[in-house]
């Protein structure tokens, strides 16, 4: 930490910032405080308000170890105008001997009844030497790790804000934003506003500063979001400054293709398709998301670009997150494109992870000859012995599943002679609005926001455990009618901490329960073989009702399947509920979805179970989950590499982040050099925010 020019800072020191992200004086002032506590006033101890943190001053006059009904340190402080207890639970030997009778003493904390009268437990102590001053300003309180409090922060940030790196003061605290920018968007100078947040003045306002809804920390939240949004723009143009295969669209085989279908495209899908074909003409690299509901088409999309890079005779990968998907796709694919490309000696292969060697050993040396034009499978697909000839297309579904390195690890497969492929992402997880501005402002995105024609709504029903006699009756009359149900359960193992139902233990149970009925298993532990046989036979209706865990939850696709039950539904995620129950209503009848949960419910799960209740729109659902869960979790594996925000927030900052995308054009266009300056200044060497 060379640039964090303080004498002296020891390598501990150093080590514990680096813990924090501080590299150097522009990080340091840039670590803000989370809170503030008021020191500025003194409450006369017959006048402390209960159930409020305020200061006390006073005389200890009694200290005393006591024993019952459990260890504690007890001190009783007096003013002149009352007494008040203070209360320590965990403590020290010096601190027995340093709150001594007579000893004059600054406490901070939450007073309120006790059993001696008004106490505070564990609160904040000062020691007085001498007549000290109050504090002139609120005291920041800042984010810290072991062996580095916040006071020593408080103070280390207080002298580099004095002496600022040692060689220029106004350097870390100098604007970035040219002058007409900052007047426009009527934001506070950027050193004034890391001023005034590090070294709030008295008359500050505690609530503006709690809802981070003052102007300083406006400007604070505006210049982060700004700094993503230039590194997301600069990203992608050095993407489109890269080079691709150029794909025409001849649209023989996709033609082709839209006849044998037995349905039609809709008029999102066909919008979808046109924006991806498009890209695919271009001689730079296509980096687009595809998303759209459970059931929303978004498969036969991707194999019409598949398609496309056929017809000019580059190969396509595509890869999926679990077996069962890939070989779902493996299947669907198959079906739709074997009349056509067999004719023409051309085949499409299957890459998984457990094939028998012989077999892996022939498919990759087809892959690797070109003889495979289309290869599907799972992470397989970008591992060190898989070569291809002319990789033009990459299709990676459930996106959000890979790390970045592994998408680039595939994307990379094609670089060399005929440079970068064109890569397309799925995702069946809605992206809120604010999130795809945010995080993925480096992606081209097509949106599919229209479900086929015939499909009926699903069904919700929220059912508690106790009621499981009327779910399996439920089940019993579907499965008598003629229809298949799945039985979802979330482990296979039994957890005791957890108390969840194993799949193994309900499928014993319900085999019991149901001997008329065929009852099928599948869940992660199975081989590939089995749980592909599984599949096949409940898609044959040879199996009524398919108990399971979570790995059906994406690319299952049995239209007669129309009853599902979850257990432990308060268990699971919004996204995992909505997934799973897009499993069903994919034929033309009725279909009911029926989550069972124990109780009690905490408040997080029973707002969960609300939300999937009242809602069958995945936009919806997935902008109140991201409500709840923040953007880290939301984003899963796409995160690897990227900085998450710190200040802003993407639902209460809305009205920023349109701003910030806005003012990124323009200084990019036209300020080059200020927007240069702002990048350091909050990413650093941190500033490639994505590389795949």
């Amino acid at each position: 930490m060379q640039s964090l020019a303080i004498s002296p800072i020891s390598g501990t020191i150093r080590d514990k910032l680096l813990k924090l992200g501080i590299t150097d004086a522009s990080s340091l002032i840039l670590h803000l405080p989370f809170r503030y506590e008021d020191e500025t006033h003194l409450y006369p101890i017959n006048d402390v308000p209960a159930d409020r943190t305020v200061q006390v001053e006073g005389m200890i006059t009694r200290s005393e170890v006591m024993y019952r009904p459990r260890r504690q340190l007890v001190c009783q402080v007096e003013d002149g105008t009352g007494v008040l207890f203070m209360r320590f639970l965990n403590f020290y030997g010096s601190q027995v001997k340093a709150y001594s009778v007579g000893t004059r003493v600054r406490l901070l904390g939450e007073a309120r009844p006790g059993f001696f009268g008004v106490e505070m437990v564990h609160p904040k102590c000062r020691i007085l030497r001498g007549n000290e001053p109050l504090p002139d300003g609120l005291t920041p309180i800042y984010p810290s790790t072991a062996g580095l409090p916040s006071e020593a922060l408080r103070k280390l940030i207080s002298r580099v804000l004095q002496t600022g790196d040692g060689r220029n003061h106004e350097g870390i605290l100098s604007e970035t934003l040219p002058d007409a920018v900052r007047e426009r968007c009527q934001l506070q100078g950027f050193k004034d506003s890391v001023l005034f947040l590090h070294q709030p003045p008295p008359d500050a306002s505690p609530a503006l500063l709690r809802e981070r809804t003052h102007p300083a920390w406006q400007r604070i939240k505006f210049d982060e979001l700004l700094a993503q949004q230039l590194s997301m723009r600069v990203h992608y143009q050095q993407r489109r400054n890269g080079s691709a295969p150029v794909l025409i669209a001849k649209n023989d085989l996709t033609r082709a293709l839209l006849k044998l279908l037995p349905f039609d495209l809709t008029q999102a899908q066909k919008k979808a398709f046109a924006e991806i074909s498009r890209d695919l003409t271009e001689p730079h690299p296509m980096q687009r998301l595809l998303q759209g509901d459970v059931g929303s088409g978004k498969t036969i999309v991707a194999t019409l670009a598949v398609l496309q890079s056929i017809e000019n005779n580059f190969q396509a990968a595509l890869m999926a997150p679990t077996e069962i998907l890939a070989e779902q796709h493996y299947q669907k694919l198959s079906t739709w494109l074997a009349p056509l490309l067999e004719p023409r000696g051309l085949r499409i292969a299957w890459l998984g992870g457990n094939q028998k060697k012989k077999e892996r050993e022939t498919t990759l040396a087809d892959i690797a000859a070109g003889n495979v034009l289309l290869a599907i499978g799972t992470h397989a697909l970008f591992q060190n012995q898989v070569e291809f000839d002319r990789l033009g297309l990459v299709v990676i579904d459930e996106q959000h599943r890979f790390g970045v390195h592994q998408r680039l690890a595939l994307r990379e497969k094609g670089a060399g002679a005929y440079a970068m492929p064109h890569q397309l992402m799925m995702s069946a997880t809605p992206i809120p609005r604010t999130l795809s501005m945010s995080y993925y402002a480096d992606l081209d995105v097509s949106v599919i926001d229209e479900m086929p024609p015939g499909r009926v709504p699903v069904v919700t029903k929220l059912v508690a455990d106790a009621r499981r006699d009327e779910v399996t009756a439920r089940v019993r009359e579907a499965c008598r009618e003629g229809k298949q149900a799945y039985w979802v359960c979330p482990l296979i193992q039994e957890s005791e901490a957890l108390q969840l139902k194993t799949a193994l233990e309900t499928h014993q149970g319900l085999t019991r329960t149901f001997p008329e009925l065929r009852i099928g298993l599948v869940h992660g532990r199975l081989s590939f073989q089995e749980k592909s046989d599984v599949m096949e036979a409940f898609a044959r209706g040879e199996i009524h009702l398919l108990v399971a865990t979570t790995v059906i939850e994406v690319g299952v696709d049995v239209p007669n399947a129309s009853l599902m039950v979850i257990e432990h539904a308060e268990r699971m995620g919004l996204a995992q509920l909505h997934q799973l129950r897009g499993r069903i209503g994919r034929g033309a009848t009725g279909s009911v979805c029926i989550l069972m949960y124990q109780q009690p419910l905490s408040t997080n799960a029973r707002e969960r179970l609300k939300i999937i209740f009242e809602n069958t729109d995945g936009f919806e659902i997935a902008r109140q989950d991201l409500r709840l869960r923040g953007p880290g979790e939301f984003l899963g594996a796409r995160q690897s590499g990227l900085p998450m925000l710190r200040f802003a927030d993407l639902e209460r900052d809305e009205g920023l982040l349109d701003t910030a995308g806005m003012i990124a054009g323009e200084l990019l266009r036209d300020y080059p050099e200020a927007a240069k300056r702002h990048l350091h200044r909050w990413l650093g060497r941190k500033s490639e925010y994505l590389r795949a």
